[in-house]
């Protein structure tokens, strides 16, 4: 992997460790996803998230989540980066915002989440 952000590759290597050592999948995935170039980046605004989730889903974004549209429910998203106003909007409805490393450590296995993109 050629990428100049040293968090980026860090997590990317924690990701696929944890795929093995769990053989889990999900992980390597999300790797993958965040591996690919800045052109194929995942951008997700909260709309997107509103439509494809419920209330308490955990939902993983292998990119940036952006603050256009509403969110009703409760719902617990990761990503590697978020705006301002998407996290405020996240934690106005109750829900909670996560690093990717933090949704790893609470979710070992990956069952349950949902990934968008």
């Amino acid at each position: 992997m050629n990428k100049s952000n040293s968090n980026l590759v860090q997590l990317c290597s924690q990701l696929k460790k944890k795929s093995i050592e769990d053989k889990m999948s999900i992980w390597k995935a999300i790797a993958l996803y965040l591996e690919a170039p800045t052109r194929q980046k995942r951008i997700v605004n909260l709309s997107k998230i509103a439509k494809y989730s419920e209330e308490n889903d955990v939902i993983i974004v292998p990119g940036k989540v952006l603050g256009g549209g509403d969110l009703q429910h409760k719902v617990t998203v990761a990503a590697f980066t978020f705006s301002k106003q998407a996290v405020d909007k996240i934690q106005k409805n109750k829900g909670s915002v996560l690093s990717i490393q933090e949704l790893m450590e609470k979710h070992p296995k990956g069952t349950g989440i949902k990934i968008l993109g």
